[in-house]
């Protein structure tokens, strides 16, 4: 199973290599960024991988999600992509939690235990509950601001949370952070890019509005993140 990182090795060093094999993860939201972030950490050698994530398959996932497809409609997006990332190495413990990420069920994630946390969730109270626990513990967070209505891969961009620009997702996250007295900062990936869409749908009441979304744009920023993660560890001091 070792020679599955050869060519890693061969790139990093058999000591950098070693660094991955002894780092958590939690990544929270398994959609179009966080099941990409999730499958290139798992071909780059981390050690632990937690995936949080309580919806299911649907078919409107397939455009984007890595677990997504017609025979995995209906199952749970984190278990679904738990078995994926076994099969591509099955030395690497990986925990699925169908379970929804909120204040009262917060300990049961050991946050406080593990090395980095990515976040791509989309609901913002939830987001805001998340970066405010991950920032006062021992964890690393990088998060993922808005991908939906955006076109152009090369317009994602890294920086901290307060000196994004042109994103609207990030401008709502930093006005929360600021109405709950938070002064702290995270690394984010996000897009500056103002693209149109052809097409809207209007929600239902009580339903969030749905955003159309293209892989190009999703998987660049869950593979920003899992970078982000890589080489944090590979300088760090262990």
């Amino acid at each position: 199973m070792n020679q599955i990182y050869n060519r890693l090795a061969l790139l990093i060093g058999n000591e950098e290599l070693e660094k991955l094999k002894q780092i958590s993860v939690i990544i929270f939201g398994a959609g179009g960024v966080g099941s990409w972030a999730a499958e290139a950490l798992v071909r780059s050698g981390i050690g632990k991988i937690t995936i949080v994530d309580n919806d299911t398959v649907c078919a409107s996932n397939i455009n984007r999600q890595i677990q997504a497809t017609s025979a995995t409609i209906g199952y749970p997006k984190a278990s679904v992509l738990k078995k994926r990332l076994n099969e591509i190495n099955p030395d690497c413990e990986i925990i699925a939690k169908d379970e929804l990420f909120c204040i009262k069920n917060v300990s049961s994630f050991e946050i406080d235990k593990t090395d980095y946390v990515i976040d791509a969730i989309d609901t913002l109270n939830h987001k805001l509950d998340l970066i405010e626990i991950v920032c006062a513990s021992k964890a690393t967070l990088f998060s993922s601001m808005g991908m939906a209505v955006k076109m152009d891969p090369i317009r994602i961009k890294i920086a901290s949370v307060w000196k994004t620009e042109g994103c609207p997702l990030a401008r709502h996250v930093r006005n929360g952070l600021r109405k709950r007295g938070f002064s702290g900062d995270f690394t984010v990936v996000y897009s500056n890019e103002n693209f149109t869409p052809k097409e809207t749908v209007k929600p239902d009441i009580g339903q969030k509005k749905v955003n159309g979304s293209i892989v190009t744009v999703t998987a660049t920023a869950g593979l920003y993140l899992a970078n982000l993660v890589l080489h944090s560890c590979i300088t760090r001091k262990m």
